[in-house]
């Protein structure tokens, strides 16, 4: 794929010249494709995730932005997952350092991302949310913006926003957009997202979101502080989700997950 100029029609026709039958059946199997499962109707080509990689990592410099959509709406899960990487890496080489509060690579973060808002619930199963949101959307939260007002500044009350509105979104892959990017801020020692939204989905009866929620949970305690997890827990332990707990203290010695779970 090394044309000067390749469209999304061209990715989508390599992608199913690349269909693999066999790996197929495992793929709609392991994603609960079937009827009222939450991945119903999600269509695979069989392809594993490092061969959507060596695409994206082909063509992502070049590739236009507005052919990402096309992408972005088909019918095939890769080529979905392909849109969103395409995101990803154009994104992520404006979110460096020297680039934080450079003007114009700050209106085409805000572009990339007002475009991954738009199209959020295309990213339709977990790991479409949990390969992008992080590194889209919590890179985002972590830098300056134009979004929320006119001047290049971090605009916090807009932020939190759009990502309440993220969180009370009838749409399970927003809800869980909401929580699993609070991974980046996790890794830059900052806790406040997470404990908001693990506030806001304790609740949720939706197995994927109970996940979502322990697993940052668990990220809290192992990059920013044991401690602020056990405050969390302390606070919060009888009214959780068994799965949410027990994804929360995986990172603890078997003796105090012992004890948190006998708190239950």
């Amino acid at each position: 794929m090394k044309s000067p100029y390749i469209t999304a029609k061209d990715i989508i026709s390599y992608l199913e010249s690349l269909r693999n039958d066999q790996q197929r059946a495992v793929l709609v199997r392991f994603f609960k494709t079937g009827p009222g499962q939450y991945g119903e109707g999600d269509e695979f080509l069989g392809l594993k995730v490092p061969q959507t990689r060596e695409v994206v990592k082909a063509i992502a410099k070049d590739f236009p932005l507005d052919e990402v959509p096309e992408l972005l709406m088909s019918r095939w899960h890769e080529a979905r997952l392909c849109g969103l990487l395409i995101l990803v890496s154009k994104f992520e080489k404006l979110a460096s350092k020297r680039l934080a509060n450079h003007t114009e690579a700050a209106r085409k973060r805000d572009e990339i991302l007002t475009m991954y808002l738009q199209y959020a619930e295309q990213a339709n199963n977990w790991d479409l949310v949990d390969l992008s949101t992080h590194k889209i959307l919590g890179n985002w939260l972590l830098l300056p913006t134009f979004l929320g007002g006119d001047e290049l500044a971090m605009h916090e009350d807009y932020k939190v926003r759009v990502m309440d509105e993220l969180a009370a979104s009838p749409c399970l892959w927003k809800q869980r957009m909401s929580m699993v990017c609070t991974w980046k801020t996790l890794q830059q020692g900052d806790p406040w997202w997470c404990l908001r939204y693990a506030e806001v989905h304790l609740h949720h009866p939706h197995d994927l979101m109970q996940k979502a929620v322990g697993w940052m949970l668990r990220e809290m305690g192992k990059r920013v502080s044991m401690d602020l997890l056990r405050e969390f827990l302390q606070l919060h332990v009888h009214e959780m989700p068994r799965t949410a707990l027990r994804y929360a203290i995986e990172q603890m010695d078997d003796e105090e997950r012992k004890m948190w779970m006998r708190r239950f």
